[in-house]
């Protein structure tokens, strides 16, 4: 049993699942916890003790998820605002102690949002796009010589992130905010962000991409063509007090809909 235990480095965490998948049964927990060897943080959560403890009982949210993804092997992904930010698009996200963090998966454990995080979690299904796994990072899961500290967070890429931020428009998530986060997208890839489009259930969605691409006309604009792609008919209500975008025909913020010659005015 102690090569099993071997195998989740100290500070990471495993649940009742995974120890019993491993030959390790339930009443054995208990003695495991006495012998020191794990320490119980929620009702059939343990983690292996770090050398040296820290004072503090909340668990890092990276350490949580790496355990999921590459030890319990769930299949569970960052998404929305969250991959954003890992990946270097924060400059106008307030990420204090209690970030907010969306986790996507169609079978996340209901333990995750009970333990104490040093970050606000969120849970979303994996049933805006039809293709589940498109456009999320591929990183290789633990070989048997890899360590943790090169193991990597699966998370969305930065066009399917941006997509997952606008579904949460306008009651998880802001115009402004996600307006600032548009502005430093001056790298996607027209290719990604087309087989997205064509995968995404949302026409909501769909029509807010292109509302903030042409507000924000990056050079990787001009590779996509709105009729390419289904936009559906009719107008949209989305915000409360708003404008119906005279292109995309979705009710956004005044300011998100004026035309050009409107805002040179």
């Amino acid at each position: 049993m102690k090569k099993v235990l071997d195998a989740v480095p100290s500070g990471y965490l495993v649940d009742a699942n995974w120890l019993t998948s491993h030959g390790i049964a339930y009443e054995t927990f208990r003695d495991y916890v006495k012998r020191g060897w794990l320490e119980r943080v929620h009702r059939g959560v343990f983690r292996r003790p770090a050398p040296s403890p820290s004072a503090s009982s909340t668990i890092d949210w990276k350490v949580c998820l790496l355990s999921m993804q590459h030890i319990m092997r769930h299949d569970i992904h960052v998404g929305g605002t969250a991959a954003l930010s890992q990946q270097g698009h924060d400059h106008y996200l307030r990420l204090g102690s209690k970030a907010q963090v969306w986790i996507y998966g169609d079978t996340i454990p209901n333990w995750l949002t009970k333990l104490q995080l040093d970050a606000s979690v969120e849970t979303r299904k994996t049933t805006l796009f039809d293709d589940p796994a498109l456009a999320l990072t591929k990183e290789e899961f633990n070989s048997t010589n890899a360590l943790p500290w090169d193991w990597r967070l699966r998370m969305s890429a930065p066009e399917r992130a941006v997509m997952e931020a606008m579904d949460e428009l306008p009651g998880q998530e802001t115009f402004h905010n996600l307006d600032k986060i548009f502005e430093g997208l001056t790298t996607l890839r027209p290719k990604t962000i087309a087989a997205l489009l064509h995968s995404c259930r949302k026409i909501k969605v769909r029509r807010l991409f292109f509302v903030f691409a042409d507000r924000h006309d990056h050079p990787w604009r001009k590779h996509l063509d709105p009729d390419d792609f289904n936009l559906g008919s009719g107008d949209r209500a989305l915000v409360k007090g708003g404008r119906i975008h005279p292109g995309y025909r979705i009710m956004v913020p005044h300011e998100f809909a004026e035309s050009d010659s409107e805002i040179g005015t």
